[in-house]
C-alpha cells in the first residue's frame, strides 16, 4: 500500500488538513534519541514534618465523593500507622487506623500503608496526615468529587516511561502548575519503562510527589507494567501492590480494571494486556468485556468515558511496511461493544503519537455516531520520530517530530472538553467538543487566547447553538 500523502500532516498544513481545527503553537524542542534504559537513581526526598515518610499519594475510588485511598511509605516499620483528617472549616479531627502493606519486589522492601478515608461529604475541602506512634506528617489538601450536574477539570498524561524521568517530571509538574484546578489525573500505562525496576518506580514517583499527594491518580495498567528485569513478562506485581484501585469483585484479576463515577462521568477503565497474562492467567478478555456490559448497562451517568493503554487503530511504519493499516487486535474486541454500550469518549495510549479520529462507529469514520478516539501521545521521553505512517482515519495528528504532550479534560453540564497542549506552553494543539445529546462533534479554531477567553467563547458559542435549534 502507498504512503497517503493527504493523510501525512506537514508543520504548514495542519491547520488546513485537520478540519478547521487550528494548530495553535508548537515548539521545537531537541530530541533524546531512543537510549537504551537505564536504572533510575534513587532521588526519594523526605517530606518535611515530624514523621518520615515518602510517596505519599491519594488513589481513586469507586466512591470518590465520599471516599479516598491513602498509601505511603516509610524507610523503617511504623509503629501504629494511621491518618488524621478533617473537614477544612472544622477542627473535629478523626483518624482511620492504616493497612500494612509492605512487599518485596526487585530485591527491595517498600514499607508501605494504606488507609481508606470515608464518609466524606461530596464536593467538600478536606486536609490529612499521615501518624504512627507519636510523630506525624504535614497536613495535605483532600477535595472529593461532585455530585450530579458539576464542573471540574482532570489531567491526563500518556505513556511516563522514560530512560532518566527528568522530562515526565517537567512536563507532570508543568502541566499541574498550568491546571491547579485539576481534581484528578490520569496516567495512560506504561507508567514506567521496566514494571520490575524500583528504582524506575521511585523515580516516577518522585516526578510526581506533590501533585499526587494533593489529587488523586488514576492508574491505567501498560504492557511495560508486566515486564521483568530480563524484559521478559511476569504478572505486574508491583503496579498492584502500588496502586489499591476500585475492586472489580473479580477472583482472577482484581484491580486490573475497575470503574468510578465523578460528577456526571462514568470513567471505565480497561485493561488491553491480555497477551501479556495470558501465559499466567487466562480468561482476562472474556471476563472484562463480560464485566464491561454489566458496569456499563448500571450506570446512569451522563457521560460514559474509557482509558485504555493499547490503541484501537493498527498503523503502518516505517520498520515494517508488511504490516497493513486497520483495526487492532484491540479494537475488534472491544470496538463493537463500544458502540453497542454508548461509549462517548474512548481513551488510549501505548503508541507514543497524538492522534485524533473523530467519532468511529461500526468501525467506520462517522459524523454523529460512535465514540470519539483519541490516541493520548507520550509523556516521558521515549519517542518514535518519524515511525508510524498516517492512517486514514487520523483527522489530527500532532506535529512532527512529536514532542511530549498531555491533556486535559473539563466537564461541565452540558459538554466534555478535550484540549491537547504541547510541553511547557499554555499553547493548545486541539480543542474538541462533544455534546451528549446530539452525540455530535464541535470543532472549534483557537487562536492564541488566554484559556478564560477560550471557555467564554465556547459558552457564548454554545449559547447560540441552542438558540437556533
Amino acid at each position: 500500500m502507498s504512503i497517503d500523502n493527504k493523510a501525512l500532516l506537514t508543520r504548514r498544513n495542519f491547520i488546513k488538513a485537520a478540519t478547521g481545527v487550528g494548530l495553535l503553537a508548537a515548539g521545537t524542542y531537541w530530541l533524546r534519541g531512543m537510549n537504551l534504559f537505564h536504572r533510575a537513581q534513587n532521588s526519594a526526598r523526605i517530606l518535611s514534618g515530624s514523621l518520615p515518610v515518602r510517596y505519599v499519594r491519594q488513589i481513586i475510588t469507586g466512591t470518590p465523593a465520599a471516599t479516598r485511598r491513602i498509601m505511603w511509605e516509610a524507610d523503617t516499620p511504623l509503629t501504629d500507622p494511621a491518618v488524621e483528617f478533617r473537614q477544612l472549616t472544622s477542627d473535629n479531627i478523626y483518624m482511620v487506623s492504616a493497612d500494612d502493606e509492605t512487599f518485596t519486589d526487585d530485591g527491595y522492601t517498600r514499607h508501605q500503608y494504606g488507609a481508606t478515608i470515608s464518609e466524606l461529604q461530596a464536593d467538600t475541602d478536606y486536609e490529612y496526615r499521615l501518624v504512627s506512634a507519636d510523630a506525624q506528617s504535614d497536613w495535605f489538601p483532600l477535595h472529593t468529587a461532585p455530585m450530579g450536574p458539576a464542573s471540574y477539570k482532570l489531567l491526563i498524561f500518556p505513556d511516563s516511561q522514560s530512560s532518566d524521568y527528568s522530562d515526565w517530571a517537567r512536563l507532570a509538574q508543568d502541566a499541574w502548575s498550568r491546571n491547579p484546578d485539576a481534581q484528578f489525573f490520569v496516567n495512560m500505562g506504561d507508567l514506567v519503562d521496566n514494571g520490575e525496576d524500583h528504582t524506575q518506580w521511585q523515580a516516577w514517583f518522585e516526578a510526581v510527589s506533590r501533585m499526587i499527594s494533593r489529587i488523586p491518580i488514576v492508574p491505567v495498567m501498560g504492557n511495560h507494567e508486566t515486564y521483568d528485569q530480563n524484559w521478559k513478562v511476569r504478572l505486574p506485581e508491583a503496579y498492584l501492590h502500588y496502586f489499591d484501585v476500585p475492586e472489580n469483585h473479580s477472583d482472577r484479576f482484581s484491580r486490573y480494571y475497575y470503574s468510578f463515577d465523578y460528577g456526571m462521568v462514568h470513567f471505565i477503565v480497561l485493561n488491553s494486556q491480555w497477551d501479556e497474562t495470558n501465559a499466567f492467567k487466562q480468561g482476562l478478555l472474556a471476563e472484562q468485556c463480560e464485566w464491561l456490559q454489566e458496569d456499563a448497562h448500571q450506570s446512569a451517568a451522563k457521560w460514559k468515558v474509557v482509558l485504555i493503554h493499547k490503541d484501537v487503530l493498527q498503523y503502518r511504519n516505517h520498520k515494517h511496511p508488511e504490516r497493513q493499516e486497520g483495526i487492532s487486535a484491540v479494537g475488534e474486541a472491544l470496538m463493537p461493544l463500544f458502540d453497542q454500550l454508548g461509549i462517548d469518549i474512548v481513551f488510549t495510549a501505548h503508541l507514543h503519537t497524538y492522534r485524533n479520529r473523530g467519532h468511529l462507529y461500526n468501525n467506520q469514520p462517522s459524523e454523529k455516531r460512535g465514540p470519539l478516539y483519541l490516541l493520548t501521545g507520550v509523556a516521558g521521553n521515549v519517542r518514535y520520530p518519524g515511525l508510524w505512517i498516517d492512517h486514514t482515519y487520523d483527522r489530527v495528528t500532532a506535529p512532527q517530530p512529536e514532542t511530549d504532550n498531555y491533556l486535559t479534560m473539563a466537564v461541565t453540564s452540558d459538554q466534555l472538553s478535550v484540549t491537547c497542549y504541547l510541553p511547557r506552553t499554555s499553547e493548545q494543539i486541539t480543542k474538541k467538543l462533544l455534546q451528549n445529546s446530539l452525540r455530535q462533534l464541535f470543532v472549534y479554531d483557537a487562536p492564541s487566547l488566554p484559556q478564560e477567553v477560550y471557555l467564554l467563547f465556547i459558552f457564548y458559542a454554545f449559547r447560540c447553538y441552542l438558540i437556533l435549534l
